[in-house]
Order: C-alpha cells, then sequence, then structure tokens
C-alpha cells in the first residue's frame, strides 16, 4: 500500500491476523479480536479495521430484526463466530451463548465479553436468535449444526454459510415457524461497510445492487 499509494486494501483468510500485525493501529473491533479484513489511510498511517461482525449485525438489521437486549445462542468458536460475538455484544444484546465442541476455543471466545458465556445445545430453545457461525451445511454438505427440532416459532435463525443461499438447517427453521436470515447479507454489508472506511460515511452505498450482483455470481 506505501509503496504502490493504493488506497484501500480488502483483506481474507489466512492474512487477517498477519495484517493486524502489520498496519500502524487498530480499530476497536479489530484490537478485540486481532483479526484485519479493511486497511486505510488516516494521514500517514494505515489502520487496519474489522466490519465482518458489523456487517452481520447490519444484515440483521436489514432484516427488520434487532439484537438490543436479545438472547443470542452462537453455534461455532472459530474467526467468523468471533466476529459476530463482538459485534453482537457491542450492538446491545444482552446475553450471547457460546455453543462449540472444543471447551478451550468456546471458553475464549466467551471470553470477548461480559455478556458472553459457554453453554449447552438446549440453549438454542431459549435463544431469540440463533447463529450458525460454522461451515457446517456448506455446499454439498447436508450435516445440520443443531437439531431443528430445538427451534420454536418466532425464533429468528441466521446462517453465516451463503452457498447454498438457503442451507437444510434454515428450511427446517422455516418449517418450525424461525424467521430466517442468509449468510449473503453478512457478505453484502461488510463490503458496503469497507466502502464507507474507503469513501467516507457520506458515500452512498446501494447494497441492494451489491446483494443482486452477488446473487448473480452465485448462480
Amino acid at each position: 500500500m506505501r509503496t504502490l499509494g493504493i488506497s484501500g486494501l480488502s483483506v481474507t483468510m489466512p492474512h487477517k491476523e498477519a495484517v493486524a500485525d502489520a498496519v500502524d493501529r487498530l480499530d476497536p473491533a479489530a484490537r478485540s479480536l486481532h483479526s484485519v479484513n479493511t486497511v486505510s489511510w488516516d494521514g500517514d498511517q494505515l489502520v487496519g479495521s474489522s466490519t465482518d461482525g458489523a456487517g452481520f449485525v447490519a444484515s440483521l438489521a436489514d432484516a427488520d430484526v434487532s439484537v438490543d437486549d436479545a438472547k443470542i445462542a452462537i453455534i461455532g468458536a472459530g474467526g467468523a463466530a468471533r466476529s459476530v460475538i463482538d459485534a453482537l455484544a457491542r450492538a446491545g444484546a444482552s446475553d450471547i451463548t457460546v455453543l462449540n465442541r472444543t471447551a478451550d476455543k468456546t471458553e475464549a471466545a466467551a471470553a470477548l465479553t461480559p455478556v458472553a458465556s459457554p453453554g449447552i445445545i438446549s440453549d438454542v430453545t431459549r435463544a431469540d436468535i440463533v447463529v450458525n457461525a460454522t461451515s457446517v451445511g456448506m455446499g454439498d454438505d447436508g450435516s445440520l449444526p443443531c437439531d431443528p427440532d430445538l427451534f420454536r416459532a418466532g425464533q429468528v435463525v441466521a446462517d453465516l454459510i451463503y452457498h447454498p443461499l438457503e442451507t437444510r438447517w434454515m428450511a427446517a427453521a422455516s418449517r418450525q415457524g424461525c424467521q430466517t436470515v442468509d449468510g449473503l447479507g453478512m457478505l453484502v454489508h461488510q463490503a458496503a461497510l469497507q466502502q464507507k472506511i474507503w469513501l467516507g460515511d457520506d458515500a452512498v452505498i446501494d447494497t441492494a445492487a451489491m446483494r443482486a450482483a452477488a446473487m448473480r455470481s452465485l448462480s
């Protein structure tokens, strides 16, 4: 970026942590996660930001789902789950339960915020919002992150996967009377937030056009 005069950079796995070490300073989310997906300039300093989690919260808002004071169950404890946990806590979630098979990863993810704690799979039933932040169900994988019988009508069930756009798990949630939110919204909104960082808060970003373009690419 310095040598070539590049104005902005988007970072994907497996480079997010390495870039966090390379920039001059980090925004609060990137500092908490030690993960960067966006690099921008502030004067002569390179700033690392993380828009992944905020993109997920924005995708929920786009679906008229509020996270303020919500009880949320997160399935998974990897990088995607951690970004979502951090952003949901910043957005006002009152209780976040982390569900994962590996105890040390679960505890590390739950330690990101005082409102998060390790849980058990039956905690899905009491949650207002249930999030699959694993790769279970991606592509041709027909596996389910949890038993759909745990769902209850009126819950919001969100999947970070966007290929396929409706996973088998989401289809089962719909049949149980849940509102579902697909993973494409997070992809679109995290990119829109990147554009705001690079171009300024006054930049007009057409997320509907971005989603339409992404859907064309997926098809």
